[in-house]
């Protein structure tokens, strides 16, 4: 293993409650990797764009152990930035944690341990990112896989829907919706769903209700 890849640059590691995907509420350990090539207009993120603190692999999994709770998401910025990613998952999950990886689809997402449950974005146009989605990569992800679509607008939403009619037609990973904080009503969200019988399911963030004023570590 190179250098680059024994190490990760980590942002924040802490324990909070999950607070998006098909596991929602449940205690978890985070891991935010630092670094991302992406710039997405409404990114809650941005102070994980620095280098972060360089940590071993090993010490990475001893600091989730000791935090004591089963399920460990790694999430970012964008964690497949870093090319110790990937080891450090497969440590993990070596180490008998149940894995998330949440990751913009937008970085190669092949060759990771096939324990772990990847959460991926669509990027809509109102990101400002969505020339880079991975198409391919994304209708390939795994019924234990999700697809996260986070939407602006309507026009977002059609957009979207859009894609799972054409590129993505028959995914099978669970499908995942929410509307871009303060900026979508989540009711009106909600309308959309229902008005055109979209395939998936609603999701809030919730750990901006349960913490509406805190940024880090949550």
């Amino acid at each position: 293993m190179s250098a680059a890849a024994d190490r990760v640059g980590v942002t924040e590691l802490y324990a909070s409650i999950q607070g998006e995907s098909t596991h929602m509420g449940r205690p978890c350990t985070f891991i935010r990797l630092a670094g991302c090539p992406l710039r997405c207009r409404w990114c809650d993120t941005e102070y994980s764009f620095d280098a972060g603190t360089r940590m071993a692999i090993p010490a990475v999994v001893e600091a989730v152990r000791a935090l004591g709770l089963p399920l460990v998401e790694v999430t970012g910025g964008e964690p497949l930035s870093q090319q110790g990613a990937r080891p450090l998952m497969h440590a993990l999950a070596e180490a008998g944690f149940e894995v998330l990886l949440e990751t913009s689809g937008a970085v190669d997402m092949t060759q990771i341990d096939p324990r772990v449950t990847v959460i991926a974005d669509l990027k809509c146009p109102g990101s400002g990112e969505h020339g880079r989605n991975l198409w391919a990569q994304l209708a390939a992800l795994r019924p234990q896989d999700e697809l996260k679509i986070v939407v602006a607008d309507e026009s977002d939403f059609t957009w979207a829907l859009g894609r799972l009619q054409h590129e993505l037609v028959g995914i099978t990973a669970k499908v995942l919706w929410s509307a871009v904080h303060d900026e979508l009503p989540a009711a009106r969200l909600a309308a959309l769903l229902l008005d055109y019988r979209a395939p998936g399911r609603m999701q809030i963030q919730l750990h901006k209700v349960l913490w509406p004023d805190t940024d880090r570590g949550v």
